[in-house]
């Protein structure tokens, strides 16, 4: 078997193999955050094209951590309920569900990528008053604003438990919130949520803690980094920024308190950072988190190929690979890997026709 169609198992969840669907942003919701049409035949078409794992996008914890009107929420029991059919159609198909949980802090509010104006906008919030780029200021948080997003990541949790989701991310990430506090490019406090790597780390935990109350012990807890902002101490771009070994150090921390595998990409604390985009480009740091710390990655970034994802995970750099656009392009991208690395088809009998006998298992756990 290749590596890359071997199953792995996380607490008590086996994932079929390792071709993970990542979490991608659909803006595609009505306005009050519960999953659409839309959002069903994205899933479906990406389960039945052999995906083991399916991620819902950054769903946000709050109405002021959007990124838009049109995003996910998870606040309520109606946006919970919403993803009942999609989680039975995955697991239908042998295909794990998972959620990204974000709160987009000073990156909220920025509108549809594709909108030419007349989206909804409002304030922001940020651990410090400083804007991303040219966007408006955020108000800074209080202890007590801290304390309450944090209470909402909880909230957030157990909807994505009751719904039946069997996989959870922590979004900590792209220069949202969670990275905001972790990055000193962003975060200038002086108190405990600030200045030190421990003070900036400080918030993740608390969220991470509050999450992990929440959510199941048979369920594995993912946490989503950027390892670097690309900025001093990992370029010789003179600004300061969180660095790999920064990233090292919340893995370690972060694995005692419950995170099970670290999904690792890199930057968006800043929009003019020179990142050295390429194939593959941010797979060695997936990689040297988990040769440092032991702990399980997922590796990211520009992965297109079915012999490229199998070499990254069967050299150890990672567990498993999401992709992204290249699923946009080719929800069917887990059946051409099969068949150019000699694997079996996973596909429904109702497909039968067109693929001979059906191999179709169902998720174990």
């Amino acid at each position: 078997m290749s590596s890359l169609f071997e199953p792995i198992t996380l607490r008590k969840l086996t994932v079929l193999n390792r071709i993970w669907m990542s979490p991608m942003m659909q803006f595609a919701s009505d306005a009050t955050g519960v999953a659409t049409d839309w959002h069903f035949q994205h899933f479906a078409a990406r389960a039945l094209g052999g995906v083991g794992l399916a991620m819902v996008e950054a769903t946000s914890v709050a109405p002021d951590g959007r990124s838009s009107e049109f995003d996910l929420g998870l606040w309520n029991e109606e946006q919970a309920e919403s993803h009942g059919r999609i989680i039975e159609f995955l697991h239908g198909q042998g295909t794990a569900a998972g959620i990204q949980l974000v709160h987009g802090g000073r990156k909220a509010s920025s509108g549809r990528p594709w909108s030419t104006g007349g989206d909804r906008t409002w304030q922001t919030v940020a651990p410090s008053a400083v804007a991303f780029g040219d966007s408006a200021e955020p108000v800074a948080l209080s202890v007590r604003d801290i304390a309450e997003i944090v209470d909402a990541f909880g909230t957030g949790a157990r909807l994505a438990r009751d719904a039946g989701f069997d996989v959870l991310e922590i979004h900590g990430a792209h220069g949202y919130l969670i990275h905001q506090f972790l990055s000193p490019a962003a975060n200038h406090r002086s108190d405990e949520y600030g200045g030190s790597l421990e003070g900036r780390m400080r918030f993740a935990v608390e969220v991470v803690d509050a999450v992990r109350a929440e959510w199941p012990e048979d369920r594995p807890l993912f946490f989503r980094v950027s390892a670097t902002d690309w900025l001093a101490g990992d370029t010789d771009d003179p600004r300061p920024g969180w660095t790999l070994e920064d990233t090292v150090e919340l893995a370690t921390v972060l694995a005692d308190h419950g995170v099970d595998l670290f999904d690792v990409s890199t930057g968006g604390i800043v929009p003019d950072a020179r990142i050295p985009v390429e194939p593959g480009y941010q797979v060695r740091f997936a990689a040297e988190v988990r040769r440092r710390t032991g702990m399980p990655t997922a590796a990211v970034g520009l992965i297109t190929e079915p012999k490229q994802a199998e070499r990254i995970v069967a050299s150890g750099d990672a567990d498993a690979v999401f992709l992204a656009r290249e699923l946009l392009r080719d929800p069917n991208w887990g059946h051409r890997a099969a068949t150019l690395l000699g694997e079996p088809l996973r596909f429904p009998p109702n497909y039968s026709r067109a693929f001979g006998r059906s191999t179709n298992t169902a998720r174990s756990s």
